[in-house]
């Protein structure tokens, strides 16, 4: 196996999704948004990151890495109907120019450009209401998975029990 200094710049700099996943949880951190990862939602969907800012409102962050993962995803407009700020995940290597085009939704869509160490907003996610109704729905869900989550870490007999959320 080669080593890191052995492989070529641009093999060592390929972000993976758990780093563009931290990245962004700690841009988000200092600005007082706190999220969970792999966040189950009603008809099956997951997302990536979803959290609640400061004013409660509910972002989530879909990650992509490859364009080819980024081109293919077709259902990415239902993480829309859950929260009131939708952005796009991606590590620093990956060309955005996809996410300009009107499939992408810029008009909605917020850009997050992150790796391992950080993250930075290059276009702000606009404000989409979700319904008072509806966001209570998904603040109560995003606080059920946080709280069974830390009590399994605490707890490993409890991992499993309960109803998942989804």
């Amino acid at each position: 196996m080669a080593s890191a200094s052995s492989l070529p710049p641009a093999a060592t700099d390929l972000a993976t999704a758990q780093d563009v996943a931290r990245g962004i949880q700690r841009l988000f951190a200092r600005n007082d948004i706190w999220c969970v990862s792999e966040m189950p939602l009603r008809g099956g969907r997951r997302a990536d990151l979803m959290g609640i800012d400061a004013k409660g409102k509910v972002v989530i962050v879909e990650i992509k890495v490859a364009r080819a993962d980024l081109v293919g995803d077709a259902k990415w407009t239902d993480y829309l109907d859950h929260c009131d700020r939708f952005f796009w995940g991606v590590p620093p290597h990956l060309d955005r120019a996809m996410l300009e085009r009107e499939s992408h939704r810029p008009d909605c869509c917020g850009v997050i450009v992150a790796d391992g160490y950080d993250g930075e907003i290059l276009r702000p996610a606009p404000l989409q209401p979700l319904a008072a109704a509806r966001r209570k729905v998904e603040v109560e869900a995003l606080a059920r998975t946080a709280m069974r989550r830390l009590t399994g870490l605490g707890d490993p007999e409890t991992q499993g029990w309960g109803r998942i959320e989804g």
